[in-house]
């Protein structure tokens, strides 16, 4: 049987909401035991109260960080410092970063040079940079207490030229002869280059956003659904 993972997770309680701290940890146990818990922050500030309420319960270790200059954040820096000395001195196979306002960026790219897959968890306004960078990211602010999204309509999705450009290479590159793609393989596919989630859009699986938009059809074999790009099949067919 094969280990479980070993999850390191940092957060930035400046910038992360402790509300969401029961859907973290329960994402974060499909991939493996989180190992290392530490919470960065200035304990004796009002506004990250709520991080302080939850911290025994989730045995969540905090590291103060004083507010020395004002304008400056001493929390991200602390963290990537710990974040980096983890990587190389603990046997870990998964970073977890939950912030919004901090761009993470450069750590994410060393953690997945050294083989690392990197989870992020924040809000929308968290970084693009910091957001496209990660393994995988989920949008707390848009998350229910059960953990489910409010689903977007076709219309909302098919203006989302970003997400259907993805969506249509990663059928397009991974469609037989016939133009049809095995959903397991477009989901490898995705997960490969981009940190896509399904769920940021209200759809609990890949198979439901697909069947959600027009532009696909979507037929099942077994337990297999198979996904062909309606556009491409009329031009193949002309």
């Amino acid at each position: 049987m094969k280990d479980k993972e070993k999850i390191a997770l940092f957060i930035d309680a400046d910038n992360a909401p402790a509300a969401k701290i029961d859907i973290i940890l329960s994402e974060l146990a499909r991939y493996g035991v989180v190992n290392i818990r530490k919470a960065y922050g200035n304990w004796k500030s009002p506004c990250i109260k709520p991080w302080e309420d939850v911290l025994h319960e989730y045995a969540i270790q905090p590291i103060q960080q004083f507010d020395l200059t004002k304008g400056k954040n001493a929390t991200d820096i602390a963290l990537v410092i710990d974040a980096m000395d983890i990587l190389y001195t603990k046997d870990v196979d998964t970073i977890c970063l939950v912030s919004s306002d901090c761009d993470f960026t450069p750590l994410v790219t060393r953690a997945l040079a050294d083989g690392k897959s990197v989870l992020g968890f924040g809000e929308r306004k968290a970084p693009m940079a910091f957001v496209n960078s990660c393994s995988k990211f989920l949008y707390l602010d848009e998350m229910q207490n059960q953990g489910q999204t409010k689903q977007k309509s076709e219309a909302h999705i098919k203006c989302d030229t970003k997400l259907m450009n993805l969506l249509r290479q990663a059928v397009e590159a991974s469609e037989d002869d016939d133009g049809w793609a095995q959903l397991g393989t477009i989901g490898s596919h995705i997960s490969n280059h981009a940190s896509f989630d399904q769920r940021n859009y209200g759809f609990e699986k890949l198979s439901d956003l697909f069947k959600a938009i027009d532009s696909f059809e979507i037929k099942k074999s077994g337990s297999v659904f198979w996904i062909q790009d309606r556009k491409r099949a009329k031009l193949a067919v002309v």
